[in-house]
C-alpha cells in the first residue's frame, strides 16, 4: 500500500514535528538478457519507498520504508531519531505545485527481444567466433516531493536501455568491447553495432605503442573519466571543503579557450525538471572558453556559500540528504570529425575503455587501457594492451590541440573525442 505523503506530514505535526517532507518514489523495470549469443531469461522487477523527513524542535529525523509499513509506525521512527540528533538548519523549498505529464514512450517485451537478436546476429555476420550478451530493458520511474509549507512536486518516465557486450578470444589473447544506449523513444541499435564492428576491425592487429610523452586521442567513452573529475571540482560542497583547485578561481581561466561545458537540464534523453528538493533546474554556463563562471550547488551549500540554489540537490538513495550532483553535462563540440583527429596523430595512441576507476579530486591518474589502439602516421595500426597512461586531469584539459565533431552520452555527459597534447605512456 502507497503511503499518502499528506497523511504522513499530518500525522508527524501532530507529534511534534515543526516542519516536514516526504520524498516518494517508484520504479518498475522489465529487463530481457542475453548471455553466450543466446536469450537467457526475462525478468520483472518492481521498487517503492519513502523518505520521511522532519524537525522536531529543529533536530532532523529522517526514516525510509520500502513496501507496507504503517503511516504512524513510520512517524515515530523518524520522530525517534530526532531526538538523538542536533538541531540544524531546515532546510525546506517553498511552496509550490509542480505536477509534470509522463514522458517517453513504452515498449513490449517481444519487441526488446527481437532486438537483441537482431544486433547479435548483426554482429556476428561479420565475426561469428564471438560471444555476445546484452541487456534489454524497458523501465517506468515515479517520484514525488510533498512538504509541510505547500510544495507538491511529482515526475514520471518512461525509457528503454540496452547494453551490448561483445568477446572476442584468441588463444591468449581476450577482448571484450561494451556499448549500450538510453532512450525514451527509438534506440538506435543499428549505430551502436557499427560501432562495434569498427572497433573490432581495428583490434584485428596487437602493436606495440610508442612510449614516453606522446599525444593521445580519448574517444568519448575513454573522455567520461576526465569530465567525472571536472563535475566533482565544480560542486559547491568540495568548493566549501577547500578540496576543489579552483575554489578561488571564479572569473578566471582554468584550462583550454577550446572547452565551454554547460548544464543543458532540457536535453534528451536525461531531462530532469526540478531537483530532489523542489527546486527547477536551469541551464548552468560552468566554463566558457576555458573561464570558470560558476559551480552548481543544493540549497545548503549555497546558504553557506551565500548563493542561491542552482536546482542541483539529488538524492543518492531515499536515506540520503540531498547533496550537490550535476545533471546533463554538456561538453561543446569542435569542427574535427573523428578521422581527422586521427590524422593528426604521427605516433600515439587512442584511448577507448580503461580498467577500473579515473582519477580522485587531485586530478592525478594512471589507468590501464582496456582498449586503445595504436596510430602511425594518422593511420590506425591495431590495438595496444598491457598499456598504462598517466597524468592529471587539469593538465590536460590545458593541452587540448582538438575537440572531435563526435559528441555521445556517456551516462549523462555529452562529450566529443579529444585530441591532447602529451600524455606519459608506459607498455
Amino acid at each position: 500500500m502507497t503511503l499518502n505523503p499528506e497523511q504522513l506530514i499530518d500525522l508527524a505535526m501532530k507529534a511534534g514535528a515543526s516542519h516536514a517532507e516526504v520524498y516518494q518514489s517508484r520504479s518498475q523495470s522489465r529487463p530481457v538478457f542475453f548471455e553466450a549469443n543466446r536469450l537467457k531469461q526475462l525478468e520483472s522487477s518492481q521498487s517503492e519507498g519513502t523518505a520521511l523527513r522532519l524537525w522536531k524542535e529543529g533536530s532532523p529525523g529522517l526514516a525510509v520504508a520500502y513496501g507496507e509499513i504503517e503511516s504512524k509506525t513510520l512517524v515515530e521512527r523518524a520522530i525517534a531519531l530526532s531526538d538523538l540528533n542536533d538541531p540544524e538548519t531546515i532546510e525546506l523549498h517553498e511552496p509550490r505545485t509542480d505536477i509534470r505529464p509522463s514522458v517517453g514512450e513504452a515498449i513490449a517485451v517481444d519487441k526488446l527481444i527481437d532486438m537483441g537478436k537482431e544486433a547479435i546476429a548483426q554482429v556476428r555476420q561479420h565475426y561469428p567466433e564471438v560471444l555476445c550478451s546484452g541487456e534489454f530493458t524497458s523501465q517506468e520511474y515515479f517520484s514525488c516531493l510533498v512538504n509541510s509549507l505547500g510544495l507538491h512536486c511529482q515526475y514520471s518516465e518512461v525509457s528503454r536501455d540496452f547494453y551490448l557486450g561483445v568477446e572476442w578470444v584468441r588463444g591468449e589473447d581476450f577482448l571484450a568491447i561494451y556499448e549500450g544506449e538510453h532512450s525514451r523513444h527509438q534506440l538506435k541499435i543499428e549505430k551502436v553495432v557499427q560501432g562495434i564492428l569498427q572497433r573490432l576491425a581495428w583490434a584485428k592487429e596487437t602493436v606495440s605503442p610508442k612510449t614516453g610523452r606522446i599525444p593521445v586521442l580519448f574517444t568519448p567513452n575513454g573522455a567520461a573519466m576526465l569530465w567525472d573529475t571536472v563535475a566533482n571540482a565544480l560542486n559547491s560542497k568540495m568548493v566549501l571543503e577547500k578540496a576543489s583547485p579552483w575554489s578561488e578561481k571564479l572569473g578566471k581561466k582554468i584550462m583550454s579557450e577550446k572547452l565551454t561545458l554547460s548544464q543543458q537540464p532540457n536535453f534528451e534523453p536525461y531531462t530532469c525538471p526540478f531537483d530532489d528538493e523542489g527546486t527547477v533546474t536551469q541551464e548552468l554556463s560552468l566554463i566558457t572558453e576555458g573561464r570558470l563562471e560558476q559551480f552548481y550547488s543544493d540549497r545548503t551549500r549555497a546558504r553557506l556559500l551565500g548563493t542561491q540554489s542552482t536546482g542541483n540537490g539529488f538524492r543518492s538513495s531515499l536515506g540520503s540528504y540531498p547533496t550537490p550532483s550535476l545533471i546533463n553535462l554538456i561538453v561543446e563540440p569542435g569542427n574535427s570529425n573523428f578521422e581527422q583527429l586521427v590524422q593528426q596523430l604521427d605516433n600515439g595512441i587512442i584511448v577507448e575503455q580503461i580498467l577500473g576507476g579515473g582519477a580522485d579530486i587531485s586530478g592525478d591518474f594512471s589507468i590501464n587501457v582496456d582498449l586503445g589502439y595504436g596510430v602511425k602516421n594518422g593511420v590506425i595500426m591495431g590495438r595496444v594492451k598491457d598499456t598504462m597512461v598517466t597524468g592529471n586531469v587539469y593538465q590536460v584539459l590545458k593541452e587540448i590541440i582538438a575537440l572531435g565533431d563526435d559528441s555521445r552520452w556517456i551516462d549523462s555527459c555529452l562529450t566529443p573525442s579529444l585530441l591532447v597534447e602529451g600524455l606519459s605512456v608506459n607498455s
